[in-house]
């Protein structure tokens, strides 16, 4: 009769057992929604299970192996790839079973993955040994550079101007999605591989170019940068400033009259297409009337447009503008008659995503105009030149007390400096600033 009750308990204890994995079951959806729960879980409980009917003392000695687990389905490509981590990983908990243990249960992870910044960023650029081509200076901006809080943010293999070799239509289309100065965004492919095609010498690929000749024996690259600011005005630094070996300048430069205060001397003059036109336009009443035009003298391209590179063209080969809004404007009266393929070179799209980027990073990113800013032209130009000399001199930008000078040293009344949205002025003079305590570059200030 013992033996009897005995068995009846064990036989009530089984069935009580099951009854409570039954209800957890159907509280936890037990496997989980989405998850594979190996069936050796299911071979573990019913072996226990029918060893206790078998021998209330517990299961055999020796159980049988568990059977092999099912491989979890594999994601197809109308499924979403952001599947859950590994149950056994991070983002993951366990639920407990009585008689089971804990089996692990996903949870969605708290953030997406994958970068977290907008598409249109575009933080990568293209490595090239035709990058910017360093001399034998000791007391250079790359040596001078990893010393300070800018070592991170400089990349040495960047190249700073487009030629032939980049127009491969690997990078086309890489480069179609980033609109303006930044990428290829609506210049067809035809219209690109005809002006890169012109610019295929070691001219167009380096933009101090002729520095063999030019050094007389220094070792190190000297650039003065020039821009158009009143600080200007009356300062009496052109001597010094055609000093230097190489000596850049931009749109509106007006050298005529002068000459005291910013030199005579231009070796490069950046500029985009629709800045030049605008400078003619505007500035023609204070004196320009055009680039400067000499033997020395590069035209370094800032691209934002097709109209750029149907401008280069046409320079390049001595023909008129074949379509846009120059069309049948012969380049010749803008570059000289001496200009040919190469003196002219070409921003590349990446060196000017790069600046915005690292440097020129400004909250009209996150606004509606993000598309249309970029770093402006003197920037621009700035900034490729500490990417290229060795030692650099700012003249002519902006400095904490800007609202002392009128905007343009030949301003003939006092006109005050215009922000607009496709330029952050403020956080260029910032830069600025920052660069000159480096010891990166040196920077004209009256005060």
């Amino acid at each position: 009769m013992s033996a009897l009750r005995k068995k009846l308990f064990v036989g009530v204890g089984t069935v009580s057992v099951l009854l409570c994995v039954y209800f957890l079951c159907l509280t936890v959806q037990w496997p989980p929604v989405g998850s594979t729960v190996p069936l050796r879980t299911f071979h573990f409980l019913a072996s226990r299970i029918s060893s206790s009917l078998q021998d209330p003392q517990g299961p055999p000695e020796n159980p049988p192996p568990p059977a092999p687990s099912r491989a979890a389905p594999t994601p197809t490509a109308n499924r979403p790839q952001n599947r859950s981590q590994d149950a056994s990983g991070p983002g993951s908990k366990s639920v407990g079973i009585p008689g089971v243990g804990k089996v692990p249960q996903t949870v969605r992870p708290t953030r997406p993955a994958g970068p977290t910044e907008p598409p249109f960023i575009g933080d990568s650029y293209m490595s090239d040994d035709d990058g910017p081509r360093r001399h034998d200076c000791s007391d250079s901006i790359p040596a001078r550079v990893r010393t300070t809080d800018f070592g991170g943010r400089f990349l040495d293999r960047l190249p700073v101007l487009q030629w032939f070799k980049h127009a491969t239509p690997e990078q086309y289309q890489r480069l179609r999605q980033y609109p303006g100065t930044h990428g290829w965004g609506g210049l067809d492919y035809n219209t690109l591989v005809e002006t890169l095609s012109l610019l295929n010498s070691s001219a167009n690929r380096q933009m101090l170019d002729d520095w063999t000749a030019r050094s007389n024996g220094s070792a190190c690259t000297r650039c003065a940068v020039v821009g158009n600011g009143g600080i200007l005005r009356n300062s009496q630094k052109g001597k010094e400033i055609d000093g230097h070996h190489y000596v850049f300048r931009t749109n509106g430069a007006i050298i005529k009259g002068f000459e005291q205060d910013v030199g005579a001397r231009t070796t490069h003059y950046i500029f985009s297409t629709n800045t030049l036109m605008n400078s003619m336009r505007s500035y023609r009443g204070a004196g320009y009337l055009g680039p400067p035009v000499s033997k020395e003298t590069r035209y370094v391209f800032l691209p934002d447009h097709d109209r750029d590179y149907l401008l280069a063209k046409a320079a390049a080969t001595h023909t008129l503008v074949t379509r846009g809004p120059e069309k049948n404007k012969d380049p010749l009266k803008y570059f000289g008659e001496d200009v040919s393929a190469a003196k002219l070179k070409m921003f590349h799209p990446d060196f000017i995503r790069y600046l915005r980027n690292r440097f020129i990073r400004s909250n009209a990113l996150k606004t509606k105009y993000k598309d249309i800013y970029r770093p402006s032209t003197g920037a621009a130009m700035l900034l490729a030149a500490l990417h290229t000399c060795d030692q650099v001199s700012a003249y002519g930008f902006m400095t904490p007390d800007y609202k002392n000078y009128s905007d343009h040293y030949y301003d003939s009344k006092f006109h005050p400096v215009a922000f607009y949205i496709n330029h952050d002025l403020r956080l260029e003079m910032a830069l600025w600033q920052q660069l000159h305590a480096a010891g990166l570059l040196r920077l004209y200030m009256r005060s």
